[in-house]
């Protein structure tokens, strides 16, 4: 059997876009809602609470982005090593708490998928190959997870029934 190709996404307005942490798929974590999973991750940045806070009521993804890209606020200080869980926190969270994202993420099979952008070589992949694709990475890691719970949520929605 073929290898699948690989799934670039990117934009929210292209193909696979919910899988851009862009995407309007509010989120749930340390009891807050969260407009996307990019106001979380941007938020998460910082230990101040007011930061945070403005992080997450901001009107939109990319405002999120800029406030947590403003090196006029100190980072945590343990950032760089956490910055992945935190990630993979909400990445989790976007596909577990949104069932139809699950059922997208599922369908990709085992295609590698890819943030394409030459806008970012940590988490995409730099736009020509070159990038450490970690979203990318996340992704294909959350999609084991879930796969490896459909068993599970079929006997509970049986067991309901």
């Amino acid at each position: 059997m073929p290898a699948q190709p690989p799934i670039h996404f990117y934009s929210v307005a292209d193909d696979y876009g919910e899988f851009s942490n862009f995407a309007a798929y509010p989120i749930k974590l340390k009891g807050k809602f969260w407009p996307t999973s990019e106001h979380y991750f941007q938020a998460q940045k910082f230990r101040d609470a007011a930061h945070q806070a403005e992080i997450r009521k901001a009107r939109t993804p990319m405002i999120a982005a800029r406030l947590g890209r403003d090196r006029k606020k100190s980072l945590r200080r343990d950032w760089e090593s956490m910055k992945d869980n935190v990630m993979r926190d909400a990445v989790l969270a976007k596909f577990m708490q949104h069932p139809e994202l699950r059922e997208l993420l599922l369908g990709t099979g085992e295609a590698k998928l890819v943030e394409h952008t030459s806008n970012d070589s940590y988490w995409g992949d730099g736009g020509d190959g070159s990038g450490k694709n970690r979203l990318g990475q996340i992704l294909m890691e959350v999609r084991a997870r879930l796969r490896e719970q459909q068993p599970e949520q079929a006997a509970r929605d049986q067991s309901a029934s």
